[in-house]
């Protein structure tokens, strides 16, 4: 058996739409993904292996704004994976917003200064991080800071589905179908003549 080159299209592009070239992840593309994310060395915060993959138009924001950033310029099939410093796993925290509390909803006799954290349990059931930033005598100024705030964040992603919605070219990535059992071969040898 003699090796062939893979057939060429033009511009990358085959009959059925599919792309036979490098797609590379560029703003504007619809991309599906499966990943996780967790909490350096800890816990799993996101993860498709429970939710399933998930598919989001690149550049729109609506990805953690540096993963997006570390997908840029992938190709499907790519798999990966790298760290986010804290820095950049959310906004910086004076575009947090704010919020006056009354001084005898903190508890008595904790400290009450300029840049104490303290944990509170949001209305929703989740934690909310609240930062003192300004001590009043009847109320106190926080900065409401979500969870992750001031921790580094893990991944892993892997790049499953390209498509690109001006030119509706698709790079996928097809699993390769499963080995046949040796049994449903039923392949017999025989002698060679000579």
């Amino acid at each position: 058996m003699r090796y062939r080159e893979p057939t060429q299209f033009p511009l990358g592009a085959r009959g059925d739409g599919l792309y036979c070239g490098v797609m590379k992840i560029s703003a504007g593309n619809s991309v599906r993904i499966e990943y996780e994310i967790r909490v350096k060395g800890g816990d799993v915060i996101e993860s498709s292996a429970k939710s399933g993959p998930i598919q989001y138009t690149h550049g729109e924001g609506k990805l953690l704004p540096a993963l997006e950033k570390r997908l840029e310029g992938r190709a499907a099939g790519e798999s990966f994976k790298g760290e986010i410093p804290a820095s950049e796993a959310i906004p910086p925290e004076d575009t947090m917003p704010t919020r006056d509390i009354p001084r005898r909803e903190f508890p008595a006799g904790a400290p009450v200064e300029v840049g104490t954290l303290f944990e509170a349990q949001a209305a929703a059931g989740g934690v909310l991080n609240l930062r003192i930033i300004e001590v009043h005598d009847d109320r106190i100024r926080v900065r409401l800071l979500p969870p992750l705030a001031g921790k580094d964040l893990e991944f892993s992603v892997k790049i499953i589905r390209i498509e690109d919605p001006v030119s509706h070219l698709v790079a996928v990535v097809k699993k390769p179908p499963p080995p046949l059992p040796a049994g449903a071969l039923k392949i017999e040898l025989e002698p060679a003549d000579d």
